[in-house]
């Protein structure tokens, strides 16, 4: 009898545990990730408009990249023959200049040499003429020898070369030789623009004194600036002479400038690329030479699935939007977006989303509230 006494004792001990365990509090439900349940102000307040995709026209793009560049014959380096000392000069890089305008004034004792022997060549060559010809009327009639006039007119050629390459060295730095007296030598010189243009680069400053051989200043035609870009290989076969295509910087890349394709390299490098030459329609003069460009070439239209770009988000990297539910509720799904054309983008895996609604305004404010509310809980 005791046993059984014990044995009953230690069965009902043993479902009292076992209802202990089983009368664990429940917890709530974890709200379902990436779904957005909106009461209706939060609804009313977001701005929500939900649509379906429509069959959009879209342009395949090819994205280049590049940047500005001038053909060897655009671009000028100033220097002065003769060399001498830097005076006075004004330039800046990115000053505009015109052809024919000082760029600066040198200064050097060999300028004043150089006149100098020429007033000086030039004083001895009127004797030297006179005489040539005096010479000769006196051989004509044979009043002197004929060895005597040879002299007189080697004289006379000798003296008349030198003052031919006299002026040459003179026009050469700048002076006119039909205006040097003995009244007016300058120990100066100008150096004028050779173009319309504007400067890229100054490599002196005043009081330097520069060889021949050194460069003053770096001038530019913008003319003649394009854009050369960057293509690989497998993409060469889709561009051609003629071609069309929208350039942009990174830092304004709203505004884009309409360029053509002029030349197409057939030069294939290690790395698989080539460049393609364009011309800038209406050319920027804030664009200056060796600047970074993006550009977008339109090959073909085709029609297909889009949504309009209010409608993506993005997130981590990576595009969403959001599915409409049932219930005020949005699940915010990643999909690949394409190209972008007429305020709609393009999505790829489109087949996954057919005859879904989708929020086409207010996306960026449901992904606000949705991941607010993930970081509070």
């Amino acid at each position: 009898m005791k046993n059984i006494f014990l044995i009953i004792s230690i069965a009902v001990v043993i479902v009292n545990c076992g209802n202990k365990k089983g009368i664990e509090p429940q917890h709530e439900a974890q709200p379902e990730e990436n779904i957005a349940t909106l009461t209706a102000d939060q609804y009313k307040n977001a701005g929500i408009v939900t649509g379906k995709m429509e069959r959009q026209n879209i342009s395949s793009v090819l994205k280049l990249n590049g940047k500005i560049d001038v053909p060897p014959q655009s671009m000028i380096s100033v220097s002065t023959p003769l060399g001498g000392y830097l005076k006075t000069t004004q330039l800046l890089p990115g000053t505009h200049v015109n052809k024919g305008e000082v760029l600066a004034i040198m200064e050097d004792p060999l300028y004043i040499q150089l006149q100098q022997d020429y007033l000086t060549a030039k004083a001895q060559f009127e004797y030297n003429e006179s005489e040539y010809n005096r010479q000769k009327e006196l051989n004509q009639s044979k009043a002197t020898s004929d060895k005597v006039y040879e002299q007189a007119k080697a004289t006379y050629q000798t003296q008349y070369i030198l003052i031919r390459s006299l002026e040459q060295k003179l026009k050469l730095i700048g002076i006119n030789p039909d205006k040097i007296t003995a009244d007016n030598i300058s120990r100066s010189i100008n150096i004028y623009s050779p173009i319309n243009g504007f400067v890229s680069d100054v490599k002196v400053n005043i009081g330097k004194y520069v060889n021949p051989s050194d460069v003053l200043f770096e001038l530019v035609n913008p003319d003649d600036i394009h854009l050369t870009l960057t293509v690989f290989e497998k993409d060469i076969t889709k561009l051609a002479i003629g071609q069309r295509l929208f350039a942009y910087t990174n830092t304004h890349p709203e505004k884009r400038y309409e360029c053509e394709i002029i030349l197409v390299s057939k030069n294939i490098a290690n790395d698989n690329a080539t460049e393609v030459h364009c011309h800038f329609e209406q050319y920027d003069k804030t664009l200056l030479p060796g600047m970074f460009m993006n550009a977008d070439v339109e090959l073909t239209k085709n029609i297909t699935n889009a949504l309009p770009e209010e409608a993506f988000v993005r997130f981590e990297n990576k595009q969403y939007v959001f599915a409409a539910l049932e219930n005020s509720r949005f699940e915010m799904i990643e999909v690949q977006a394409g190209n972008s054309e007429n305020g709609f983008t393009e999505i790829i895996n489109a087949d996954k989303f057919n005859d879904r609604s989708f929020v086409i305004r207010g996306a960026y404010n449901l992904l606000m509230m949705l991941k607010n509310t993930g970081e509070e809980e």
